[in-house]
């Protein structure tokens, strides 16, 4: 997991090959001013979707994997909090191939990181992450999925 602010996401350029197409994203559009849906940048491999979400307790919030993409999650509108366990430390759960997701209902998150607008968390394979923690009742954020 990384957590940082939106002017160091060039710093984290090297992890994958596809982040540098993020910041070219970022760069030619104001995500802020877009229309929710899902924007395709790369094919499969790498796409935006643009959501507001519900915004949801620390209890209720659901703990998820991906095996086959990493996220890159801004929250928009406002703060938004991450559980956070890694992957070795989750029980076993069902892997939905067709999403790329497995959700692992009814535990709590090890750990807790909050990032306001103009930050971004990155989640890869190893990091089980529970999203869209906040009081507020929708967070508006973008989600990039790049290919692992």
């Amino acid at each position: 997991m990384v957590v940082d602010t939106l002017d160091n996401l060039s710093k984290y350029e090297a992890l994958n090959p596809l982040f540098k197409e993020v910041l070219a994203f970022l760069q030619n559009n104001d995500l802020n001013k877009m229309e929710e849906g899902k924007y395709p940048i790369c094919g499969d491999d790498l796409f935006l979707n643009l959501t507001t979400a519900k915004g949801k307790a620390p209890d209720a919030a659901v703990l998820e994997t991906h095996n086959q993409m990493i996220d890159i999650q801004i929250p928009l509108s406002t703060a938004e909090t991450y559980g956070y366990t890694p992957r070795q430390d989750l029980p076993e759960a069902e892997y939905n191939a067709e999403k790329d997701i497995t959700k692992i209902p009814d535990l709590i998150a090890q750990d807790y990181i909050t990032c306001s607008p103009g930050m971004f968390a990155i989640f890869f394979p190893q990091d089980g992450h529970a999203p869209c923690i906040s009081m507020e009742p929708a967070i508006k954020k973008a989600i990039f999925k790049v290919k692992a």
